[in-house]
């Protein structure tokens, strides 16, 4: 089953600072920091077996919508999240 015809749910569990789905019984997610305002994203993770499918970009607009709503900066430290934020012009007011 592939993600364009399961919607993707992503769960936040901020105890643990990570965005997290679970596809196919496989769990990717994103890791982040808090630096005073600033959600920092230092990792996102899609393992090669559900890989291709645009979960790498459903966490990190997860991540982006959660700072929005908290009213936080995001600075995207892992290298796919950057790419994601340019790709994506409509989030750049909450770069940090």
């Amino acid at each position: 089953m592939s993600a364009s015809s399961n919607p993707v749910e992503v769960r936040h569990e901020r105890d643990q600072q990570r965005f997290v789905t679970q596809i196919d019984g496989v769990q990717a997610l994103l890791e982040y920091q808090m630096r005073g305002d600033q959600l920092v994203i230092t990792h996102t993770g899609v393992p090669e077996a559900i890989g291709g499918r645009g979960i790498a970009s459903h966490l990190v607009k997860a991540a982006f919508d959660y700072a929005r709503g908290a009213g936080l900066k995001v600075r995207p430290a892992c290298s796919y999240a950057a790419a994601w934020a340019e790709r994506h012009p409509e989030y750049s007011q909450l770069l940090a």
